[in-house]
């Protein structure tokens, strides 16, 4: 047997799985079949509520769409935030026609001429990862004859210690080499451009609050730094996110608490040359990851060779972090269970997989449930970010699932799918 992590609280309670108020078996009569995700947008607000009341009340939230980038979702989430942070023309686009008003930042490499032109004329503040690209985006600028809100991000010569993704101390395709921030912030204010400031992001998925401490403080230090050399004052300072979720055994949630409060310290004795300065987090996992969760039937069950497998239509193909193909290195079980015995005790040790011609196709792996069957559904929790479209749903043709918003707190009836 293998262990899994725990299901999230919002969805421990009751004999069977309730999401939103309805039963699982009632969504799936909704979405007229499985395999679908259901994402609970109350545990989302509360979630916003719950940040904004430990973190310093100056401090900007931005939501990260890549984290799920559901229309609907995002449409309530917008309201909600100070801003929306993407990374590709789509995401842009997203953006501009769910919330016209909302700021919105642009960051990651690769951007190509017709995104930057794009990010330029929504009025979009473009986070540069590099020289070429400044270079590239005023010329584009030039020719649209706009004044392009143009940000630095900062490779930082530091990393968030134990993050699932570090992104600093170290040679990257992410951000400007720190030592090389103060000239290129020179020359994007002798170009004419709306310089906004920096965004210095060094990991992700950390449950480490002393290490977030550590690298906010790090940040804010960095910041105050490239202000002097620059001599003047970055409008705004996104300090990135950071902020993980409890996946996989023995993981514990975050003390947001405590990293408010030493956030709030720093702030308050930041160097003089970031007195004027914005500060802004980045949030996209934290806020939305555990408030979905993947519904999926099993379709058939076997023995081989001793073991059991409980074969599911639903798959990699949709939940690709879940099988452990999304940047893990061991594979670890996220949380799942049987949705119709929710806290029922566990009969048998069986391998939950999916319906993909492949052995890496394994949602749950050794794991210990009470006896299921055909036609039984199984829930995989931890669903609401990078799931769907952090996987591959093109391979081997398989329908898409469908996607459901529920539990508005402004209208609980309000019912959304895909």
């Amino acid at each position: 047997m293998k262990p899994m992590g725990s299901i999230p609280a919002d969805f421990r309670g009751g004999e069977t799985l309730t999401i939103a108020g309805r039963s699982a078996e009632d969504w799936i009569g909704i979405a007229g079949c499985t395999p679908l995700f259901v994402y609970d947008m109350a545990v989302v607000a509360r979630r916003i509520s719950k940040l904004r009341a430990a973190m310093p009340p100056a401090l900007a939230v931005h939501y990260a769409v890549k984290a799920n980038p559901f229309r609907p979702l995002v449409e309530q989430i917008a309201p909600l935030v100070d801003g929306l942070d993407v990374a590709s023309a789509g995401e842009l686009a997203l953006a501009q026609a769910v919330a016209p008003a909302s700021p919105v930042s642009f960051a990651g490499p690769g951007k190509r001429d017709a995104e930057l032109a794009a990010a330029i004329t929504a009025g979009a503040t473009i986070n540069l990862e590099s020289a070429g690209e400044a270079a590239r985006a005023l010329a584009a600028a030039e020719q649209l004859g706009i004044a392009p809100k143009l940000a630095i991000r900062v490779n930082p010569d530091f990393e968030l210690r134990g993050s699932g993704m570090r992104m600093g101390g170290r040679a990257s395709p992410f951000g400007v080499d720190a030592e090389q921030v103060p000239a290129l912030v020179r020359q994007l204010q002798d170009a004419g451009a709306d310089w906004r400031g920096f965004h210095i992001f060094a990991g992700s998925q950390a449950l480490d609050a002393e290490a977030i401490i550590e690298t906010q403080a790090q940040t804010v230090a960095l910041a105050a730094r490239l202000a002097d050399a620059v001599g003047a004052a970055p409008p705004l300072v996104n300090l990135g996110g950071g902020f993980g979720i409890p996946y996989f055994p023995g993981e514990q949630p975050l003390d947001i608490g405590a990293i408010g409060a030493v956030l709030a310290e720093v702030l308050d004795r930041r160097a003089p040359s970031l007195a004027s300065t914005r500060f802004a987090l980045e949030l996209g996992r934290w806020l939305v990851g555990e408030a979905g969760v993947y519904l999926t039937r099993i379709v058939d069950r076997k023995q081989s060779k001793g073991e059991t497998f409980l074969v599911t239509d639903g798959g990699l193909h949709h939940q690709l972090a879940a099988s452990g193909n999304f940047g893990t290195v061991v594979r670890r079980n996220y949380p799942l269970a049987l949705a119709n015995r929710l806290n029922a005790a566990a009969d048998e040790v069986v391998n939950v997989v999916g319906c993909l011609c492949t052995p890496l196709d394994r949602l749950g792996d050794q794991v210990s449930l009470p006896r299921a069957e055909i036609g039984d559904v199984i829930a995989i929790f931890m669903a609401g970010a990078y799931g769907l479209s952090a996987s591959p749903t093109a391979f081997l043709g398989h329908p898409a699932p469908v996607q459901i918003l529920a539990g508005i707190p402004s209208n609980p009836n309000a019912i959304f799918t895909c």
